[in-house]
């Protein structure tokens, strides 16, 4: 008897392990797995990762500098720092914009770096883990964006580089962004939905806004998944723009920058704070 009730609890232990076994296969535990492509933990500045990227957008009131000047972008215990300082002076600023108008002379100097032509990729997902503190004050202007590699605004390097924003080729996914108007603790994330002519984008339609406490690291990601682009917050999806992937197939390489939106005067240094970036493949 011992024997007969040792041979049916092995059976009922094996038919468990395959009804697990198919049950892991219906959803997906032996398909396509998420790999690490590319990850900067920012132990050091890595110039076959990132560079600063020196233009005028936006009728932004910053002017962006080289080489961290001025304490704009710092590398130090594991993390970036991308800052926005007030010099106390105006100085003369060299950025220009697509039209090569040249930036008029400011106080006020900030960091913006990229991945243009260091880290390019199409699809996949990509995250960053970051933070600003005192969020909210006027004329804050952070973000953690996506922008097309045939992009034709500075620095234009290779021959393919010659579509406009937001055209096909030079599309543009906002993960991260923090406009001071909307006060403190919150942040956008939008597809730039493309509107068929050169620097003629909608903002609006494909946009979530939504609370986040700012001050603690959060990550903050996108993903291409089927047909659609999703906007994930700690690794939880909080937004969709349905059916549009495919229209933003090409390579995109990553910004990072911390810009001043308005002339508005400031009371301390505005730093936003990223631990890591990353973006990932199916396989």
């Amino acid at each position: 008897m011992a024997n007969i009730v040792l041979d049916f609890l092995r059976l009922s232990a094996l038919i468990a392990g395959l009804t697990m076994g198919a049950i892991g296969l219906a959803h997906g535990q032996n398909g396509p797995s998420w790999k690490v492509g590319f990850f900067d933990d920012f132990d050091s500045f890595n110039p076959n990762n990132w560079r600063d990227q020196i233009l005028w957008v936006n009728n932004e009131d910053q002017c962006y500098v080289r080489d961290g000047l001025y304490g704009t972008r710092e590398v130090s215990q594991g993390t970036l720092k991308l800052r926005v300082v007030d010099l106390g002076k105006k100085v003369s600023c060299d950025n220009v914009d697509k039209h090569g108008k040249q930036h008029y002379d400011t106080q006020y100097v900030a960091g913006r770096i990229s991945s243009k032509n260091r880290q390019e990729f199409s699809k996949g997902r990509w995250t960053a883990r970051l933070r600003v503190k005192n969020s909210g004050q006027d004329g804050m202007f952070p973000a953690w964006w996506l922008l097309g590699a045939y992009n034709n605004e500075p620095p234009v390097e290779e021959a393919d580089e010659t579509v406009c924003w937001p055209m096909t080729g030079s599309g543009e996914i906002d993960i991260f962004e923090h406009h001071s108007d909307g006060g403190p603790d919150h942040y956008a994330a939008r597809t730039i939905k493309n509107q068929g002519a050169c620097d003629k984008g909608d903002w609006q339609s494909l946009m979530l806004v939504r609370q986040a406490t700012l001050a603690e690291f959060n990550n903050y990601g996108v993903e291409w998944r089927d047909k659609d682009i999703v906007f994930l917050f700690n690794g939880k999806e909080v937004y969709r723009n349905e059916g549009i992937a495919d229209e933003l197939a090409e390579p995109m390489f990553a910004i990072l920058n911390f810009a001043k939106i308005n002339q508005a005067s400031m009371t301390e240094t505005w730093e936003m704070e990223v631990d890591w970036v990353k973006w990932e493949y199916l396989e």
